[in-house]
Order: C-alpha cells, then structure tokens, then sequence
C-alpha cells in the first residue's frame, strides 16, 4: 500500500514513539484514524448548541424524545400528550437517553445524529481498508466533508438515523458477495433492522431492489435466494417485531396511521404537501455532495458505463469485461447510489433527506474512482470545475451573515471584497497545488476551506443563523416577560400568522402544547401571543372588541427583527390589569 508521505510530514514528530516504535504500516493507520476521528469532532460535533432546534422537525422531534423519557413509556411516542406515530422509535430513544445523560439541551437534541455520522465515516474508513486497501483515506475524509452528511448529521431528525445503518448493512452485503463468508451478511440483517426501528420498511424495501438490480446486471438471480440466511432473518425479527406489536396493541390506529398513511399515502400523493418535480432530487443531489460534485459525478459517470459494459457482455457467447475479484464494486455503489433516487423521483412527496442513503456511496465510489484513476485528480476540466465549487461555496460561507440578516439587499462592499480574495486565494491553492503535488494534494486542499467554512459558520454566524431561524430566542423573551413584567406563570401561549416552525419551537423550549389562531383556537383566558409583526387589525377582529392586548414589541430587540415576529399580551376582558 502507497504510504501518504505529507500525513507523515506534518503530524509524525521527530523522537516520538511513533517515529521509533511503530512500524509504517501501523504508523499510517494511527495517523489515518486520529485525522478521520479529529476532523469528525470538528465537523459533526463542534458548537452542536450554537444555535437553537430549526424547521419544524427538530423541536417536534425533540419534544417527543423528551415526553418519552419524562412519561417512562419507551413504546408510544407522544407529542404534547397526543400519539405520534408518524415514525419509528430508534430517534426517540436514542435521544432520550441522550437528554437522561446532559438535559434537555439542543446539542443532546442533535448528538443521535452526529454519532451516527462519525460512526459511518469509521466504519467506511475500516471497510475500504479491509476490502479496498488505499482507497479508505480518501473515502473516509470525502464522506465525512460531503455537505448532506455535514447538515444532517447536524440534525435532531430521523434522515441520519437510517442512512447509516443502511450504509453499514449495504457494506455488509457487498462483503459477504466478496468473500462468501456468512459472518457478513450479520451486517446485513442487524443494520437493516435497526434501519427499520428508524423509518420502517423502507430500510429492507431498498435494500431488496438495491440487490435485485444488481443480481439482474450480473446475471445471476440466485444472488437474491442465497443472500436469505435464516439467522439473519431471526436477528432482524429478535430486533424488529418486538416494538412493533407493542406499538400495535398500544395504539390500535398504529398501521393505519404509520404504514398506510406515512409510507403508502406518503409515497403515492401528496397528503402531506411535500409535492415537487421528478426533477427535485438533481440539484439536491449537486449540492448534497459540495464540494466533491464534479469528482462525484465523474465517477458516476464512469461506473455507469462500466455497468452498461458488464450487462451487455453478460448475455450468452459474449466475454464479461470485468472479471477479477472486486471489479463489480463500482457496478454495485452506481445502483446502491441511483436507485433510491430515482425511486423517491417517483415520489409524489419529496423532501432532500429522503436521498441520503444514496449520498455513502457517491463519496465511496468518488475515493475508488480516484483511487484507480489517480490522473482524473488533475484532468484541468474537473480540476477547474472543483477548484470553482469549492471557491464559490467558501464566498457564500462567509457572506451567510449578510445574507441571512437582509437576504434582498446586497452585501456591503468590504465585505465582497475579503469573501471574494479568500475564494480566490482558495481557487488558487486547490488548482495549482493539486497541478503541481499531484492528487495527494487533492484532499487536503479541499478539507482545509470546508473546515474553515464550519468552524466560521458556528462559531461567527451561529447566533445570527439562530435569531433567524431558531425559536429559543423567541421563548427566552417570553419568560423573560415572564418574571420582569408579567409576574405570573404562564399558562397558554398562541401564536398567529407565523411558521410551523415557530409553534413547535416555542412547543420544544416551553415544554407545552402552543395553540394557534389559525385553527380557531383563541384563548379566552389572559395569554401571550407571538404573531407576525403589524398584524394589529386581524388580532383585534380574532379575540373581539371586549378584549384588550399590549404589545412588548419584537423578540429580537438588537437584531434587527430577522423573524418579524412580535410578542403581545392578551388579556380575558377589557382589562390590563395583570
């Protein structure tokens, strides 16, 4: 195996013990795995917290998690009280044990997902070893920087919750049909299980056409019947069924609710207003896989051909192309990667993280293919397309606070100016340096700004993203209320006119079920209202001409107001007086 000369340049110091008592094997796999794991910390886990719950699921979710372990009831998933059983379980425990172990905190929120995340860069990393010997660096470092596996690993949602899992059990397969040994397809059917406790029966659903296609291509229909292991499907079973009929016999509703109206309807209308164009999944696939896109669609490219070559010289009295062992490992990561999204295409409710389980072998098969073609690294038109994407995705990194603060007008000059030489400065280093070191130089130059982007992002921009997008200011400002002016607990909080995201933020940070004007559900008692800014005329027609509100202005007094909200008191009568 190729040894990386710059890994050993830089972190191997002169008189250690790695210098003197390691062999370079050994040396190289301290080195490899203590960048894989650092860079994971940075990525996935630093300032998890920097700003609050966003977008409906997470505070939804992170409630449900928190009233699981506050009610010790482990099988039924409740919101506000209320069954909620639009998904599995997995999430809601993994949670809850996090919020058991630190509180009630956003970053335990989020910690289910950012280990799942840094276990699949692992995992990838020792498979790639195992099976694919100088490619695992690359395969690891390339999964763990790709933007999709950055944003939801970063996520109090259940997106992450199957797509390693099923990465793992897909990994898993593909061993066993390398080397024919049973101990693999354990992978398989534990992993597919634990897929299932995630999102149902999606997890095994692709799994089962994931191999289909890919015995079809190769020719051999077998595959399907010899890959059944009857200790595997009582693993599955032993994990699966248990919370299954629990839920069940809790909740007589559960299958219609969960398997008929969340996987069925979900899939074949649009009940739950997800609808978007069989075209959808193309521009989310280009920016899931930031800022390896270019690579990542060269390989595709180049996989896809080669699977087209297979199949054709499969038939009757044509010689296969590819016969040495391993060959079909691409052919196997192009229809692992496709397949869900051109399924979810088909979708009549589309949401991105529905694709994630293809973005793993996107970034595998880009390391493989960049493996063995180590001169496609620096071919000028994808090493200037590259090198473009990765400029480009530093600038919008460090105009975000601008942009998120006033999204129509243009950012100040100075500012454009520093993003605009730092994107140069990187489109620069990336081209030449990778033109003049070779592909070695690949990663690291693109590691590097993707780092940066990060830590920028949260430790500079984390309290703007969250004034902007997050509720936990919004309700800090209500109890604030609370104790200085009000003097009371509070009791019912409505909101009006305002996100979804709102209400169930305020939900997550209160701890309780917020009504909403919308649905008819106007407080007769005295209440706080967050609404819309200005929408005055339409709160005095709503709770009618005996009742009286004072407004305590916008939540965000220092900042602009970026949400447009306001917080008001609602009194029970014509008076005040509190």
């Amino acid at each position: 195996m190729q040894t990386n000369t710059f890994l050993d340049t830089i972190l191997v110091v002169p008189g250690t013990a790695i210098e003197h008592g390691m062999d370079p094997r050994r040396r190289i796999l301290v080195i490899e795995v203590a960048t894989v794991m650092g860079l994971s910390l940075l990525l996935f886990f630093y300032g998890l917290g920097s700003f609050g719950l966003v977008g409906a699921d997470e505070p939804r979710y992170a409630q449900v998690a928190r009233e699981m372990l506050h009610n010790n009831d482990f099988v039924t998933p409740t919101l506000h009280g209320t069954p909620w059983l639009e998904k599995p379980a997995l999430y809601y425990w993994r949670a809850a044990a996090a919020f058991r172990t630190f509180g009630d905190r956003d970053w335990a929120a989020r910690l289910p997902s950012a280990t799942f995340a840094a276990a699949l860069v692992i995992i990838i990393y020792f498979h790639m070893r195992r099976f694919r010997p100088g490619a695992q660096f690359g395969a690891a470092l390339i999964t763990a920087t790709c933007a999709a596996v950055i944003g939801f690993s970063r996520g109090a949602s259940t997106d992450m919750q199957l797509a390693a899992p099923f990465a793992f059990a897909m990994l898993g397969w593909y061993a066993w049909f390398e080397t024919g040994k049973k101990f693999w397809l354990f992978d398989l059917y534990f992993f597919l299980a634990v897929g299932t406790l995630a999102k149902g029966p999606v997890a095994p659903g692709l799994a089962f056409f994931i191999v289909l296609i890919f015995a079809g291509v190769r020719r051999d229909l077998k595959l399907l019947w010899k890959t059944v292991w009857l200790p595997g499907v009582l693993i599955y079973s032993v994990i699966v069924l248990p919370w299954y009929i629990a839920v069940q016999i809790a909740n007589k509703d559960f299958f219609k609710v969960f398997f008929l109206e969340h996987n069925l309807e979900r899939f074949a209308t649009d009940l739950f207003q997800h609808k978007q164009p069989y075209w959808f999944y193309v521009p989310v696939v280009i920016l899931s896989l930031l800022p390896w896109t270019v690579y990542a669609f060269a390989a595709l490219s180049s996989a896809a051909k080669q699977t087209w070559r297979d199949w054709r010289s499969s038939f009757p009295g044509r010689v296969r192309e590819s016969e040495q062992v391993g060959d079909s490992f691409p052919e196997f990561l192009v229809i692992w990667a496709l397949f869900p999204i051109l399924f979810f295409s088909l979708s009549q409710s589309k949401l991105p993280g529905y694709i994630l389980p293809a973005i793993p072998p996107c970034t595998i098969l880009t390391a493989d293919y960049l493996h063995r073609r180590k001169r496609a690294a620096t071919r000028i038109g994808l090493l200037l397309g590259h090198s473009m994407i990765t400029a480009l995705l530093t600038i919008a990194v460090l105009l975000v606070p601008h942009l998120v603060l006033d999204p129509k007008s243009v950012p100040p000059a100075g500012a454009l100016i520093y993003a605009s030489v730092v994107g140069v400065a990187v489109f620069c280093v990336i081209f030449f340096m990778v033109r003049r070191r070779g592909a070695r130089m690949l990663l690291w130059t693109t590691i590097v700004p993707v780092a940066f982007g990060v830590f920028f992002l949260l430790h500079y921009a984390g309290r703007i993203l969250g004034e902007a997008y997050s509720s936990r200011q919004v309700a800090e400002y209500v109890k604030k209320l609370e104790s200085d002016k009000l003097q009371s607990r509070i009791r019912v909080v409505a909101v009006f006119d305002t996100r979804r995201d709102v209400e169930y933020g305020l939900g997550f940070y209160l701890d309780q079920r917020i009504e909403r004007y919308e649905r008819g559900e106007v407080p007769l008692g005295d209440h706080i209202l967050v609404a819309r800014a200005g929408e005055h005329d339409k709160i005095e027609q709503l709770i009618g001409p005996n009742r009286k509100f004072v407004s305590f202005g916008s939540p965000f007094p220092y900042s602009g107001n970026p949400q447009h909200l306001e917080v008001l008191w609602i009194s029970s009568s014509g008076s005040l007086a509190r």
